[in-house]
C-alpha cells in the first residue's frame, strides 16, 4: 500500500485529476452502474486509477452516487485508494431557459489515511443546433492527516457536435490551479426500451503546463436503468 500513498499525495501535489464532464441531467428514479479509468503519463511515470459506482435517483431531479476508487501498484496490481459520495442535482427541466443547470456535491474520503476532499461545483449545459457546450466550476476542500488545509477551484468545458446519438466528437478542456489541459473527446449513447441506456465515453488530454510529459487517456462505461 506504499505506492497508494505515494499516489494520493502526488494527486494532491498535482491538484487536479482529469475525469471528466458532468452534464447536469438526471433521469426520473432511475439507477446505474458505471466504471471509469484514467491512465495519466508525466516525467514520474504512469498512474492508472478506476472508479467503479451505483447511483440511485432519489427523486425525478436527485440521485446519489456511491464510488469505490483503485488505483494499481508496484507489482500492477490494483488495491483500494479512496471512497467517494455524489450527489447531482438537476435544477431546471432540459430546455426551460436558455441553458440547463444542475450542482454536483462530493465527498471523498482516502482509504489508508484520514485524508478528506469535499466539492461543490455548478453545472451548465446549453445547445446552438447540433452543438452542445457544457461546463463544471467547482470550488474544493481539503484537510486531514497528510495534506494541508487549502481551498482550490476546478474549471471543465466539453463542446461536442452531436453527429449521431452513438458518435459524439468534441473538445474538452481542464483548468486548476497548477494544470491546463485540453483534447480530443468523444461520447455516444445506445438507447434500449423504456430508460434503458448504454453511454461510453473516451477522452486523451495534454497538458499545457511547459516542456514536460502530461498527458490522461480516460474512457468510461455507464449503464442506466
Amino acid at each position: 500500500m506504499t505506492f497508494l500513498l505515494l499516489f494520493a499525495g502526488q494527486a494532491r501535489a498535482d491538484n487536479f485529476t482529469v475525469d471528466k464532464v458532468y452534464h447536469p441531467y438526471v433521469l426520473p428514479f432511475e439507477r446505474e452502474f458505471e466504471w471509469r479509468l484514467t491512465s495519466r503519463q508525466n516525467d514520474d511515470g504512469n498512474v492508472l486509477m478506476q472508479r467503479f459506482s451505483f447511483g440511485h435517483a432519489l427523486s425525478e431531479f436527485l440521485i446519489l452516487e456511491a464510488y469505490v476508487v483503485g488505483a494499481r501498484d508496484e507489482n500492477e496490481d490494483f488495491g483500494v485508494e479512496g471512497y467517494e459520495l455524489e450527489l447531482r442535482w438537476m435544477m431546471t427541466e432540459q430546455g426551460q431557459y436558455w441553458a440547463d443547470w444542475g450542482t454536483l456535491f462530493e465527498l471523498e474520503k482516502q482509504h489508508n489515511t484520514d485524508d478528506w476532499e469535499v466539492k461543490a461545483g455548478l453545472l451548465t449545459e446549453k445547445e446552438f443546433g447540433q452543438f452542445s457546450l457544457t461546463t463544471n466550476i467547482s470550488v474544493v476542500y481539503e484537510w486531514g492527516e497528510t495534506v494541508a488545509n487549502e481551498w482550490e477551484s476546478e474549471f471543465k468545458a466539453k463542446f461536442r457536435y452531436r453527429w449521431l446519438p452513438e458518435i459524439q466528437p468534441g473538445v474538452e478542456v481542464y483548468v486548476a490551479e497548477d494544470f491546463i489541459g485540453v483534447g480530443p473527446a468523444f461520447m455516444g449513447i445506445k438507447r434500449y426500451d423504456r430508460q434503458k441506456q448504454l453511454k461510453w465515453e473516451l477522452g486523451f488530454i495534454a497538458g499545457l503546463n511547459g516542456d514536460s510529459k502530461d498527458h490522461t487517456l480516460r474512457m468510461s462505461l455507464e449503464y442506466e436503468f
